[in-house]
């Protein structure tokens, strides 16, 4: 019986557990913080969306970086190995909209209690508040850790310590020290899956709060578009967040923080009418109001707390009659209520990055086993390894999917 070290009792470190003790390993954990899946806790707003009930193919797309490194792995575990797994230890499961999958019961402690219940079950170690220092590596073989003074000794490790995202559950980059160390290339570090910072800001803050749905919104590098997605925004004391804004930062972090580069932002705030439907609509409401202010009849078309600005990208007066409005005029409305725009002029840092986009390169990983090719006996699995994917649950199928497969493909010589 061969005994195994996991760095890490995140998402990746805890499946790599349970698979390298389901294969009849001994396993001892080490966590710094004084409880497990902490990153977990918060994940999904506290619900913990564990996984995505996509075909594997909708999978792969949403994996931004290095996704054809994840075919084997996907074939080892995939989306509903995690959702067996957890329905068979008491955590059942529900989808919702974007085939996103959550626990039945909204709460992500009960996804951490079903954990703690097979780790229990399997006898694995968990060394909590336990901080490891450094790999020992010994003639290109990774013989153990050290803890300070103190060194342990085991046959395999697995470097599962998640990025830098979050930095407040511990994921400080530890992973990529050791990673280092043991000869690996770690690639450009950037916060992803974070929101953006507007160069307007100053002018918009009384839309700070306002929460959009049903918007479409499209960013533009000059004249090129670079995303386009559907759904809920929110406009916040800094810029823009929410769950379309989230994903686009995965595309555009890079040209942001290298390149120095200012986007542009355009939100369709009518995506289901075009501009022939949408001045019908306007017309229509023109005709019943012909004597209001024009603030007075928007309120049917915009929350309120948007009006003013719609208005101002217009160049419209709120208290222009419906009367004196032209033709000229009423189109400068139509086209701000299609292309409202701001300029994106960076992003978050990691302390609101919901994951790290780069990490320990790839090409130096074992894909079927997650071992390294340059050290013997050294695995990494997770967040640490430069894969990152769009929000919905499919950085924790990752995360689920590399564990899975580093324990349960321990080999030694």
């Amino acid at each position: 019986m061969s005994k195994v070290i996991i760095i890490g009792a995140g998402a990746a470190g805890i499946m790599a557990a349970v698979s390298a003790a389901l294969n009849g390993h001994t396993v001892s954990i080490y966590e710094k913080n004084n409880r497990i899946g902490r990153k977990l806790y918060i994940t999904g707003k506290g619900r913990c969306n564990i996984t995505n009930a996509s075909d594997i193919k909708t999978i792969m797309e949403n994996v931004v970086s290095n996704s054809k490194f994840l075919y084997s792995v996907f074939k080892q575990f995939d989306n509903k190995d995690i959702v067996e797994m957890l329905e068979n230890i008491g955590c059942p499961t529900k989808v919702e909209r974007g085939e996103r999958v959550f626990p039945l019961s909204d709460k992500s402690s009960d996804v951490i209690k079903a954990f703690e219940k097979i780790l229990s079950e399997l006898s694995v170690e968990v060394k909590l508040s336990t901080e490891v220092k450094s790999l020992i590596i010994e003639e290109s073989r990774c013989k153990g850790i050290r803890l300070g003074s103190k060194n342990i000794y085991a046959d395999a490790v697995i470097v599962a310590t998640g990025g830098r995202s979050y930095q407040g559950t511990g994921s400080t980059g530890d992973g990529y020290k050791f990673a280092k160390a043991a000869g690996h290339k770690v690639t450009k570090l950037y916060p992803s899956l974070v929101p953006f910072t507007l160069e307007e800001q100053e002018k918009i803050k009384q839309l700070q709060g306002l929460s959009l749905k049903n918007v479409a919104v499209s960013i533009y590098d000059e004249d090129k578009n670079i995303y386009t997605d559907f759904g809920e925004m929110l406009f916040t004391h800094f810029g823009v967040s929410g769950p379309t804004l989230i994903s686009a930062s995965s595309y555009t972090v890079v040209e942001l923080i290298d390149k120095n580069k200012k986007l542009k932002l355009v939100i369709d705030l009518k995506p289901a009418l075009d501009n022939e439907k949408l001045d019908a609509r306007l017309l229509r409401d023109f005709e019943n109001a012909k004597n209001k202010q024009l603030k007075n009849v928007l309120p049917d078309l915009l929350p309120a707390k948007l009006i003013p600005e719609v208005l101002r990208q217009a160049d419209l007066k709120e208290d222009i009659k419906i009367c004196n409005i032209t033709k000229k005029e009423r189109f400068k409305l139509l086209y701000s209520l299609k292309n409202l725009s701001y300029t994106i002029n960076g992003v978050r840092g990691f302390e609101e990055a919901i994951i790290t986009k780069g990490g320990v390169d790839v090409s130096l990983i074992n894909p079927k086993t997650m071992e390294s090719k340059l050290i013997k006996s050294l695995y990494f699995a997770g967040e640490v390894l430069d894969l990152d994917a769009l929000t919905g649950g499919y950085n924790l199928q990752v995360a689920w999917s590399t564990g899975y497969a580093a324990g349960g493909n321990l080999e030694y010589v």
